[in-house]
């Protein structure tokens, strides 16, 4: 017995150590890849509940998997048409941006002042000298 253990001895101290690979920081590949898989759903799944096309998400995420995107994506959709959930604007500079191209108007101010057709002559200016009756 004691010369099977001796046998099994180095087999099981390679097999401690080799277990503890991650702590000397050497990462698991499988680990990456899942955890970039989960990732990848997950951005997916919040540009559609957000309302935003395939393509944009792709674009704002460009170091992420494009098919976890899409499978994200997929799932959320089919879920939000299930349970018929409506889209959830997202506040970010992205989304708003389209909203920055369109020319500014100040609607509060247009709305106070009275246009110049519908002004009344004793609302005119008077010219320099001139009073006002």
């Amino acid at each position: 017995m004691v010369r099977s253990f001796r046998a099994l001895a180095p087999i099981l101290l390679g097999a401690l150590l080799l277990a503890g690979c991650e702590q000397l920081g050497f990462p698991d590949p499988a680990k990456v890849e899942a955890a970039r898989e989960a990732e990848g759903r997950a951005i997916g799944g919040a540009c559609r509940h957000s309302g935003r096309a395939l393509e944009d998400c792709y674009k704002l995420n460009p170091k992420a998997s494009k098919a976890a995107i899409y499978a994200g994506w997929r799932d959320m959709d089919a879920y939000m048409r299930e349970n018929n959930i409506a889209i959830v604007p997202s506040g970010s500079s992205a989304a708003r941006k389209p909203a920055e191209d369109k020319p500014e108007t100040d609607e509060p101010a247009a709305k106070a002042k009275p246009s110049p057709a519908a002004a009344s002559p004793s609302d005119a200016p008077t010219a320099p000298g001139r009073r006002s009756s």
